[in-house]
């Protein structure tokens, strides 16, 4: 077996080979013999069946092994000349080359290892920041929003209609196709008429109606309705307008009120509250202008000024990762065409490869930096993450964290976190 190394950079490597027809017929044998001990052929004693005979039965299957395992060999000798340590490889190398001519196979493999990385004077890359402010009627428009959330309930005596705003007390029962579906209906129930939170149509419908007051009301459910029974179906609501009610919002805000904005605080004030208020819209302020401006101007910044010699087989990846996801949101035409015309498709993925390679970059870029940083993520941190997104998205965590770790998410949750911490506490700095 011929074996010959090139390392084109410090990422990328080839190995190519030619691998004898001799060689491959020895490889056979080897595993024919090994095969033979274990294996029970009607007329023979196990482990007793003649090497001629496991090769007749089975020649088509110990020819595929006996390839593999010859690239496999190609490879590991290919490492070791290369003098790379196995676990330095990244991704999965890739077999560029595997022709066979007159029984003698031409093979070529594309290894990729993390890149030789020197990053300086990367803080003078962060833009300039101005800390944000809140004044003082985005104080007041909040503290007004909150003493709503917080306010109580009063019916209104006076007789009008219901206006957007209005908080609704009304029944309903809700039908398709004549028949009353399950959980479309409730008693005493309040809706914020405008809130959106009600089928489509179902709110704007109310308006006008007085207490008392019957209507049916005609809505059709969107077609990605949680509930396939019902989605894209037109439904009638029977509803009944019990009265019409309007949160009072007090004139100045009382101790009571105090203590439940302002949890755990021993002498709750109005000037505590709009101080911690007036912290909380600035923090998010500046959240916002991290995420929105700063982030990207400095991811912009790092990927332009650093040159890195990019793993090939991992940009590959990144490129058919972006590829997959966008398919499935071309249209029949499209799907059809680069389903169909290698071409085309082939052609339409490198549309990819820019943001791909950058994405690649970064990612190093990052890691190199909390590196230096000092910026570490453990695995508990991970698992804590990934539990709250579950929480949040009403899932259960457990079978939440079993799908991250069958789809291989895990590492990608774990540089997540590594780059917010970074970028945080380059910012915060700055």
């Amino acid at each position: 077996m011929n074996i010959k190394t090139e390392k084109i950079d410090s990422a990328n490597s080839t190995i190519t080979a030619t691998i004898s027809k001799e060689f491959i017929a020895k490889v056979e044998t080897v595993l024919a013999n090994a095969a033979a001990k274990d294996m029970k052929i009607d007329g023979f004693r196990k482990g007793k069946v003649p090497t001629h005979v496991v090769k007749a039965r089975y020649g088509s299957k110990l020819n595929e092994d006996a390839k593999n395992d010859a690239l496999r060999e190609v490879y590991e000798k290919g490492i070791s000349e290369l003098k790379l340590d196995p676990s330095a490889v990244i991704g999965e190398p890739a077999v560029k080359k595997f022709e066979e001519n007159e029984g003698d196979i031409e093979a070529e493999i594309s290894i990729s290892t993390r890149p030789e990385i020197k990053i300086e004077g990367y803080k003078e890359l962060i833009p300039e920041i101005t800390k944000p402010k809140a004044d003082k009627n985005e104080v007041d428009e909040r503290l007004n929003e909150m003493l709503k959330a917080n306010a109580a309930m009063q019916k209104i005596e006076k007789k009008r209609a219901l206006k957007s705003g209005d908080f609704a007390l009304l029944d309903f029962e809700g039908f398709v196709d004549g028949v009353a579906f399950q959980g479309g209906s409730a008693k005493a129930y309040t809706l914020e008429i405008g809130s959106g939170n009600f089928i489509p149509g179902f709110e704007d419908q109310m308006i006008g109606m007085k207490p008392d007051e019957e209507k049916d009301i005609t809505v059709t459910f969107p077609e990605e309705y949680q509930s396939k029974d019902l989605a894209g179906k037109e439904s009638i609501f029977k509803v009944t307008l019990l009265e019409i009610q309007e949160k009072v919002i007090p004139s100045d805000i009382d101790e009571e009120t105090l203590k439940k904005l302002l949890p755990g605080e021993e002498a709750p004030t109005k000037e505590l509250l709009e101080t911690k208020v007036e912290e909380q819209i600035t923090a998010e302020k500046l959240g916002k202008l991290y995420q929105e401006e700063t982030k990207p101007s400095f991811v912009e910044a790092l990927v332009k000024k650093y040159d890195i010699d990019l793993p090939l087989n991992i940009v590959e990846q990144e490129i058919d990762m972006a590829f997959r996801n966008a398919f499935s949101a071309f249209n029949e035409d499209d799907i059809k065409k680069y389903s169909t015309d290698a071409d085309a498709a082939k052609e339409k993925r490198e549309e990819y490869r820019s943001d791909a390679s950058d994405s690649v970059k970064l990612t190093f870029i990052v890691d190199e930096l909390a590196k230096q940083e000092e910026i570490a993520v453990d695995d508990q941190e991970v698992m804590q993450t990934i539990y709250y997104e579950a929480l949040q998205t009403g899932q259960d965590p457990q079978a939440y964290i079993k799908q991250y770790e069958e789809q291989g998410l895990l590492p990608a949750v774990k540089m997540a976190i590594v780059e917010d911490k970074l970028f945080k506490k380059l910012f915060d700095e700055k």
